[in-house]
């Protein structure tokens, strides 16, 4: 979360503390805080620097996930998924979190915004299950 959006982050705690967002301890653990103390807190990890997780990825894999980012991601994970105004850094995430909470998108556990879902639709739609594998070891290979 180090470097992360501030209202980004804001409202994703928000989520844990209403319910709508998914999890296993952060919704108990947001129930305890203000959106006053969200606040402080998203403010104070965006200015953490970020640091990619240290993971392993296919580099033929991460090629072709280049350019589905290109694609489909870019405009709103921007600079290779480094950053975004309304959107979250993909780039150097943790691979497990990115399939955890891609799992609960398309599961519809989760809400999904509408611009990603025409466009994860699309990628899909297009390039099959082996696009989600390709777009996270691209992730992966970002530091």
């Amino acid at each position: 979360i180090a470097g992360m959006n501030s209202d980004i982050m804001v409202e994703m705690m928000q989520g844990f503390k209403k319910g709508d967002i998914p999890s296993t301890i952060m919704g108990r653990i947001a129930k305890g805080y203000s959106d006053a103390e969200f606040k402080s807190m998203a403010d104070f990890f965006a200015g953490k620097k970020f640091a990619a997780a240290d993971q392993k990825s296919d580099a033929a894999q991460a090629k072709k996930g280049a350019k589905l980012h290109k694609k489909y991601c870019e405009k709103c994970h921007e600079d290779g998924g480094v950053s975004g105004e309304d959107a979250p850094r993909m780039a150097g995430q943790w691979t497990p979190y990115l399939v955890n909470t891609m799992t609960d998108f398309q599961s519809g556990k989760r809400e999904m915004p509408k611009k990603m879902k025409k466009k994860v639709d699309a990628m899909m739609k297009k390039h099959g299950d082996a696009a989600a594998g390709q777009l996270l070891n691209y992730y992966a290979s970002q530091k």
